[in-house]
């Protein structure tokens, strides 16, 4: 095992240094997002780090227009909605994130496989912010 850390601080860490991390098993090549001590598919403990390009594609979103309070203390109500997906990242894992950048005016035309980048958005009142991964078009 290498001597980088496969902690959630990390991962949040990385974030905060505009990249994203997972880890990839030298024994089967797996991919994994968050990073994982131990690979899922084959359990072997020979995991290293892994950037990701920060390139994705759109797999499946939603808009919503009645948020959770976090989201409601963000700015997000039924008039101002955000959208979430799935993105597949170029190096082949699913995540959840929100999509930015996108006319949630007319969601119906927001497609399938849209080419995503990721991008970092500040989200809170001013002081108290926190980075937050998301994606918007490339």
């Amino acid at each position: 095992m290498s001597d980088f850390k496969f902690e959630t601080k990390t991962f949040y860490d990385a974030l905060n240094q505009n990249e994203l991390i997972g880890s990839k098993c030298q024994t089967c090549e797996y991919v994994a997002i968050p990073q994982r001590y131990i690979c899922p598919a084959c359990h072997s403990e020979k995991m290293e780090r892994l950037v990701f390009s920060g390139k994705a594609t759109l797999a499946a979103y939603t808009v919503i227009y009645i948020p959770p309070t976090e989201m409601v203390n963000a700015g997000y109500d039924a008039k101002h909605p955000y959208c979430t997906g799935i993105v597949t990242l170029e190096e082949g894992p699913r995540m959840s994130a929100q999509i930015v950048g996108l006319d949630l005016s007319q969601p119906q035309n927001i497609k399938i496989g849209t080419p995503l980048k990721m991008t970092i958005i500040e989200r809170g009142p001013e002081g108290t912010s926190k980075k937050v991964l998301a994606f918007e078009p490339a």
